[in-house]
């Protein structure tokens, strides 16, 4: 021990060493510099949907579904030529308490009683793949709909860029929604979010879920 203490007091290996730790700081400061910005370019280009089930059983989740449906076929019908997120945001805000009815319509059809709470707002989401489009995770403004206690499993999606009628299953998301998401997002940003293998973008791709999950980017003030 005493050696390495001696060591350490050698004014070169001093100066290496405070100039690592500089240069650690520095590089730490930059990339939650970069995940922070690029994370809130992308949340600020992006309005999702989030419905919430009651419960988890069976029955509530088909409910769910029903809901999602419903809405959807409406949102379509007033959102699909949008061209830009605070246009989709004005348009759900203008035709919530229709989003609300359809909700409740569609639970009382199914034979059910359960109140509909809906709020547009800035909520986390986890990291979520949409066909060939990945979302990080983070904060994102939404049209949240809540059946009944809100205590079950809950389904999203993105109501701009229009990304909830794709199928999953085919994991491709139509030509026009690409397009408004790059008309939206910087180039690097929708490499970030696009099938892109190379490894630069998908180390930036983690960044910017660890310093999220990490609790060190938060919800918009």
């Amino acid at each position: 021990m005493k050696k390495f203490l001696n060591f350490l007091k050698n004014p070169k290996i001093k100066m290496v060493s405070i100039l690592a730790i500089l240069i650690f700081i520095y590089s730490g400061i930059c990339a939650f510099s970069y995940a922070q910005n690029v994370s809130t370019d992308i949340a600020n280009s992006v309005f999702r949907l989030h419905v919430i089930a009651n419960s988890d059983s069976k029955e509530d989740q088909d409910l769910k579904y029903k809901v999602r449906d419903n809405l959807l076929e409406y949102m379509n019908t007033i959102c699909k030529d949008c061209t830009s997120k605070s246009e989709a945001i004005s348009l759900v805000e203008e035709n919530k308490e229709e989003f609300k009815k359809i909700a409740e319509n569609t639970i009382k059809e199914e034979g059910y009683s359960y109140s509909v709470n809906i709020n547009i707002g800035n909520f986390e989401f986890p990291t979520k793949n949409y066909g060939d489009i990945s979302l990080p995770a983070g904060y994102y403004d939404a049209l949240r709909v809540e059946i009944g206690e809100a205590k079950g499993q809950n389904w999203w999606c993105v109501m701009f860029p229009p990304l909830c009628f794709v199928d999953i299953s085919s994991g491709v998301v139509p030509d026009e929604s690409k397009e408004v998401m790059k008309d939206n997002l910087s180039e690097e940003e929708y490499a970030l979010v696009s099938d892109d293998s190379s490894t630069e973008i998908n180390f930036k791709f983690k960044l910017l879920e660890f310093f999220t999950n990490s609790g060190f980017i938060t919800a918009k003030k």
